[in-house]
């Protein structure tokens, strides 16, 4: 049976909101009017019943992804798991890891089949699939965790660069994380991909077996949670200097390799109020923004 998802213009009229159960997406395009209303109806469209798709395969889905084969269906399932399995032959993983980034990607996709635009995206809650032509930038804002009023840096991304897609992941985020990380923001060349690596460098800016960290089983807070019985960070204590820097620097190796490997485009790390940056110099310097996760600044 089909969901009815909420599919609303918001004020103003430029952006779209779609919103079934946990998916939220804010999307806005740019280009011609009709073009611009053909793509939010392409939009509305494929959205209906996109929930439905990745419940249908829910038990899959949770399972740990094999790197070389899947028994998955769907489109957008299937997208999940290729993009986590370039990391499955080395840590546990599944593709609800890439389920954010997959589902903005998949509805820019059905936009851009349906319009010929000039800028789009689709925001699922700070993970976001990016459409630019021409001279057109995107231009992203980084908090310093997303659960909070912070420090914020920004950039912009060109027409001309490889980045398309943008995620976030973290302890502070809409899922449990293995590590420490405030937030750790991805850009990559999908966005299932940024969802993805958010994820797996998250989970390495940590430091294991540390007192002042508190862990509990994911399954202890969720019970079908995807993670099982394995330990997600829930709060951290005291940590000295050289303790915050060893933890982000464990992250900022698997950044590096990841983008080595051509899997990212560039990471920013922070942890209690500090930043690393990977393969990314264009931030500008911080300032103080008054949102509470990773969005998009409009010229």
């Amino acid at each position: 049976m089909n969901r009815r998802p909420q599919i609303a213009l918001l004020s103003g009229g430029k952006r779209l909101h779609l919103q079934d159960g946990p998916i939220d997406l804010i999307v806005e395009a740019k280009g011609r009017e009709a073009d611009v209303r053909s793509a939010y109806e392409a939009a509305a469209r494929r959205f209906t019943g996109l929930l439905d798709e990745l419940c249908s395969e829910l038990a899959e889905l949770r399972k740990a992804a094999d790197p070389l084969r899947t028994a998955l269906k769907g489109i957008v399932a299937r997208r999940m798991h290729a993009a986590v399995a370039p990391f499955a032959t080395q840590e546990f993983i599944t593709p609800m890891a890439a389920v954010a980034g997959s589902v903005a990607q998949e509805i820019l996709g059905a936009m851009l089949a349906a319009a010929v635009l000039d800028r789009a995206y689709v925001n699922n809650g700070g993970d976001i699939a990016l459409h630019l032509t021409g001279r057109e930038q995107f231009t992203v804002g980084l908090m310093d965790r997303p659960d909070a009023k912070g420090i914020m840096r920004t950039m912009s991304v060109d027409a001309d660069d490889l980045v398309r897609g943008i995620a976030t992941s973290g302890r502070h985020g809409r899922s449990f994380s293995l590590g420490i990380a405030d937030a750790v923001t991805v850009l990559a060349r999908t966005a299932a991909e940024a969802d993805a690596a958010a994820t797996v460098i998250a989970n390495a800016v940590d430091l294991p077996g540390h007192p002042a960290i508190l862990r509990v089983p994911a399954n202890e807070l969720l019970p079908d949670s995807d993670l099982g019985e394995r330990l997600v960070t829930r709060d951290i204590g005291a940590l000295t200097e050289p303790e915050i820097a060893a933890a982000l620097e464990a992250g900022a190796r698997c950044a590096r390799h990841l983008l080595a490997a051509g899997l990212i485009e560039g990471a920013a790390l922070r942890l209690l109020g500090e930043t690393v940056l990977v393969g990314t110099t264009g931030f500008a310097a911080p300032h103080r923004l008054h949102r509470d996760q990773i969005q998009a600044i409009h010229a």
